[in-house]
């Protein structure tokens, strides 16, 4: 608890006073929650939601996880009321999931217990049916059964990723969801495995939970499968990212605020989910040609000869050579060629101008230059942010894509940048080099040599 931020402390105890009113409210109205006879039902319903609850699929933000377990609650929604699935909800804090702190056990059964709760009462104010269903009226469940699904599942994931955002101060779009429509698409599939449980229960009963256990784990499995598959890709591209940045002391981090640039700027012109995670990646290996520049073309703090420069301008094409193999970049690929060409014409490597360039290309363009200037270099201090901007003011229509340019002004306006640390001075074994991605300080070219 003393680990967490203040703010999330009070969340925390926010969440866990509201489920307990909820239930004490409950007991002082009605009485018992659950009614003897149903019982057996509240037994295995919470089984099955503490299977679940103990085997969740862990996601990309550290510590925290998601399950299907929630399927079990809404299923008590229809065979035991409000009350009872918020008693479901609370087997939460007895999850098995094995290292599990007792502060998150808490907010996990406060939670759903609450979702469990608000979402019985509006299946109860649609009129549905609490208890085991009859088979003939059956279909007058569907609709505030859907109801209820419907309110619940947003506000479990509303609850949690405040939960998260409070707690880790992770932005919304760094939880590592394919979008949010998406994930609450999916979410809603899942809690259809709560109405076949109840549905199932009017002619096999109990056994209805275990014929809904085999989907459910498999709804798990491919949740793990899919996490698992984005942390091998984002390991992936660290790596390569890691071994471009050990050429150059002064640019370490330059790959990631690259990427988050570039990300900003893409959900700012209105890039999707797919595109803004694609840009991300090609935020991060827009430098990865440089493995295949020779470092003391990358290290000489002067004029380069022509072959030089030659050198320096191919880095994109052979960054394209490293990554093509990489199936999951998509359009990162044109991110990663074409980041170096120019509005007017007169970058490189192919001279592109203008609607040419590819839209990934451009973003990544303004994200990279203004990530040059606000860093620390061994020839210069970071420039201020103020000073970057009015810096891609005066070379929008030139160099960059006036669209992108005021696209990041917007989104700084509202996010101010926090530029990265200062830079304390290299080993004695690191040999001081110029940023050839700095648009203020032009590659001098010495022709004849």
């Amino acid at each position: 608890m003393r680990d967490l931020p203040w703010p999330a402390r009070v969340y925390l105890v926010a969440v866990i006073g509201a489920a307990v009113a909820l239930m004490v409210r409950s007991v002082m109205v009605s009485g018992a929650p659950v009614a003897p006879e149903d019982l057996d039902v509240l037994l295995v319903l919470a089984l099955l939601f503490l299977v679940c609850e103990s085997m969740p699929t862990l996601l990309n933000v550290e510590q925290f996880a998601v399950s299907v377990s929630f399927s079990a609650s809404l299923a008590a929604v229809v065979l035991l009321g409000p009350e009872g699935a918020a008693l479901v909800g609370l087997t939460a804090m007895v999850s098995v999931r094995p290292g599990l702190p007792l502060i998150k056990r808490l907010f996990n059964g406060a939670q759903f217990a609450i979702c469990g709760y608000v979402a019985g009462r509006v299946y109860e104010a649609l009129h549905g049916q609490v208890g085991v269903p009859q088979v003939n009226a059956f279909d007058d469940l569907i609709g505030p059964y859907a109801a209820a699904m419907a309110v619940f599942v947003p506000l479990n994931i509303a609850l949690t990723l405040t939960m998260i955002g409070l707690a880790t101060r992770v932005r919304a779009t760094e939880v590592p969801l394919r979008g949010m429509a998406q994930f609450l698409l999916s979410y809603l599939g899942y809690g259809t495995f709560g109405l076949l449980v109840a549905g199932l229960w009017a002619t096999v009963q109990s056994i209805s939970a275990v014929l809904v256990l085999l989907p459910l784990f498999v709804a798990r499995w491919a949740f793990g499968q899919y996490h698992a598959q984005q942390r091998s890709y984002d390991a992936t591209i660290a790596a390569l990212c890691q071994a471009v940045e050990t050429k150059d002391y002064y640019t370490r981090g330059h790959c990631t605020r690259v990427s988050l640039a570039s990300s900003m700027i893409a959900q700012e012109i209105g890039m999707g989910p797919e595109r803004v995670r694609a840009i991300r990646y090609a935020g991060m290996l827009h430098d990865v040609g440089k493995l295949g520049v020779p470092t003391k073309v990358l290290q000489k703090d002067g004029p380069l000869t022509e072959e030089e420069f030659a050198a320096i301008q191919l880095h994109p094409m052979r960054g394209l050579e490293i990554v093509r193999g990489i199936g999951f970049l998509d359009e990162a690929y044109a991110g990663i060629m074409h980041h170096h060409e120019r509005h007017d014409g007169t970058g490189y490597p192919m001279g592109l101008a203008g609607d040419e360039i590819p839209e990934f290309a451009k973003v990544i363009a303004v994200a990279d230059a203004f990530d040059s200037m606000t860093s620390d270099r061994s020839y210069r201090g970071a420039r201020p942010v103020g000073e970057a901007l009015d810096e891609l003011r005066k070379t929008s229509g030139t160099h960059f894509d006036p669209v992108m340019v005021a696209a990041f002004i917007r989104v700084l306006d509202r996010e101010p940048w926090q530029p990265p640390r200062k830079v304390e001075a290299p080993p004695p074994d690191e040999t001081p080099i110029k940023d050839h991605d700095d648009p203020t300080m032009p590659i001098e070219v010495v022709t004849g040599q």
